[in-house]
């Protein structure tokens, strides 16, 4: 039996205040609170009279431990951690610096290098890292000095003064943190705790893709465009010993084509982590046609070819993982501020698709809020006014001069690969721009065709579609990945993937899509099973303790009545090394 969460009501729940409340423990929240921490030592040191505390600036950050739901490719452009902190290079833990580049156009049997690396993806004096230790680092220098990090703490829902969904008059006033000792019928156990009410001057999103507190407020408050809507892409990966001398230390690779068709969006990634590790991973974006498609058979698909097979033929997968992310970038970007709010990184659409990285403009994003956040407590006016000061502050940084440019990348691509190539390259010429004005966009849910519209035989799709099986030692089948992700949750908790209405995944998805949310989860944690209770003679069963937190199916589901939300107790993936 599915029992799905459903908020305690009627019970006391301990109250704090607070000055900032930073949601979300990645890059851009921890580098929010260094800067903040930063600039409070700052000033204390000038103005002996005048004191700012630390003592109520609190970060919280879902897992149990620091870094451990962060996923990521990872290269990391140094540009904002040189400006955050100086010389870290000396003591943050970076794998390798980018010696070596290559680009490679794919088909099912060869493989056409890429006469030259076009500059976008050029990532001499990057650094290839584990994003998972690189944030536990960050984490470490937060802690040290003097801001507290709460992890196994999500935020639930936000605190608003009053029931306003106007945004220029609605106040974020904190945030609700997670229940923990809930039963799976949503009962009290004997260790109920209920989540506190954290009371705010400023409450700040750094949830990365999708965030559950983010994805509240911008439906409450309407700061999406409806015709440049977020559009988003899934990474899956895998972490890989191999013998020595396949790739060396430093080396990145990438690709496009097969095993996509010309008609999807996507490519690869391998970095060479050293001489006998890499990290290779494919992004499938998540506004593809045909619903049967699976992004975690594409990736095992791509393994199979003969670029990848001679890396990883007699190596040994030791870790998988996955993760979305927003592709649309700065005309898909939502209001980012409003009264007593700020928005970071992926959940702002920081990330610029042309160059697939993302992890430096967080980065920025957390610095720029927290100069606001700095400004907004020594004035004691966390208004939207005063709070606008992170929008102005981004429009004058470098992350509009990245992000702007490529403002019309993503949306080239809506009708092929080809198309998209040619639009580019005028996009290029035209420093962003296109023959016409700026494109449109619709979310990527809305591009699924009804499978009558469909041809049986795959269109050329054959391979990927549906689940794939896997052979144990080059390619897997969901499950095995998933046991390699590390993932844990409570079997006796609620399910935290909310389904609004079961009927329709029983009944009118499988005649309309054929129930894609068993393909787009790289997890395998929806299932259609036989059940003589419907019509259809179908039920939908969700395995959640499966769930690597990717947020796909709150994002690809073409009803979207599926809605994400934090289990309980920091459970999810364990991405250690990743």
């Amino acid at each position: 039996m599915i029992t799905f969460r459903k908020p305690i009501e009627d019970i006391e729940r301990p109250q704090m205040e607070a000055d900032v409340v930073i949601i979300g423990g990645g890059p851009a929240g921890m580098a929010c609170a260094l800067r903040l921490s930063q600039l409070i030592d700052e000033h204390n040191a000038h103005h002996p009279d005048s004191q700012l505390s630390k003592d109520n600036v609190y970060v919280l950050e879902k897992a149990r431990e620091v870094g451990q739901h962060c996923l990521s490719g990872a290269l990391l452009d140094p540009r904002s951690m040189r400006e955050l902190l100086p010389g870290f290079e000396s003591e943050a833990p970076l794998d390798a610096e980018v010696t070596k580049e290559s680009v490679y156009f794919l088909s099912k049997g060869n493989a056409r290098k890429f006469p030259m690396v076009p500059q976008p993806l050029r990532d001499h004096g990057n650094y290839v890292i584990s994003i998972n230790k690189f944030v536990k680092w960050l984490g470490q220098k937060v802690e040290e000095a003097g801001i507290t990090v709460f992890t196994g703490f999500a935020g639930s829902e936000l605190l608003f003064d009053d029931d306003s969904r106007d945004a220029e008059i609605a106040r974020v006033a904190g945030v609700r943190t997670d229940d923990k000792g809930v039963d799976k019928q949503g009962q009290q156990k004997s260790n109920f705790e209920p989540g506190y009410d954290l009371r705010a001057k400023i409450t700040i999103l750094a949830e990365g893709t999708r965030g559950n507190c983010a994805k509240q407020l911008i439906e409450r408050l309407g700061l999406e465009d409806f015709y440049h809507a977020q559009t988003y892409g899934v990474g899956i990966k895998e972490l890989w010993e191999i013998p020595a001398g396949r790739v060396a230390k430093g080396e990145v690779i990438y690709t496009l084509g097969y095993p996509l068709t010309t008609k999807e969006y996507g490519g690869a990634w391998i970095y060479g982590i050293s001489d006998t590790q890499l990290s290779i991973g494919y992004v499938t974006g998540l506004d593809y046609e045909d619903p049967r498609t699976d992004p975690h058979h594409v990736f095992q698909d791509f393994k199979e070819h003969p670029l990848a097979r001679r890396l990883l033929e007699g190596g040994k997968m030791i870790r998988y993982g996955a993760k979305t992310l927003p592709y649309g970038g700065w005309l898909t970007m939502p209001r980012i501020y409003g009264n007593g709010w700020m928005i970071l990184g992926d959940s702002a659409s920081f990330l610029n698709s042309q160059r697939l990285k993302g992890i430096h403009l967080a980065i920025k994003s957390g610095m720029l809020a927290a100069e606001t956040a700095f400004d907004a407590l020594l004035s004691d006016d966390s208004s939207a006014d005063t709070l606008s000061e992170y929008k102005t502050s981004v429009d004058r940084s470098w992350i509009y001069d990245e992000l702007y440019p490529v403002r019309n990348f993503h949306q080239a691509f809506e009708h092929g690969l080809y198309d998209g190539l040619v639009k580019a390259g005028i996009q290029q010429l035209m420093r962003g721009g296109n023959l016409g004005p700026d494109y449109k966009n619709e979310a990527g849910y809305l591009r699924m065709k009804h499978a009558d519209a469909l041809s049986p035989y795959g269109d050329g799709r054959e391979h990927f579609l549906g689940n794939a099986k896997g052979d144990g030692k080059l390619t897997f089948d969901r499950l095995t990945d998933v046991y390699h992700s590390g993932t844990r949750h409570d079997d006796d908790q609620p399910v935290h993937l909310v389904v609004k209405n079961l009927d329709i995944c029983n009944s009118r998805c499988g005649k309309e899509f054929g129930n894609p949310c068993q393909y787009f989860c790289p997890a395998a944690v929806y299932e259609m099973v036989e059940s003589s209770e419907t019509p259809s003679g179908k039920q939908l069963h969700i395995n959640f303790a499966n769930c690597v937190h990717c947020k796909t199916c709150d994002i690809m589901d073409p009803y979207q009545i599926i809605n994400w939300v934090p289990p309980e107790g920091g459970g999810g993936p364990n991405y250690d090394s990743m």
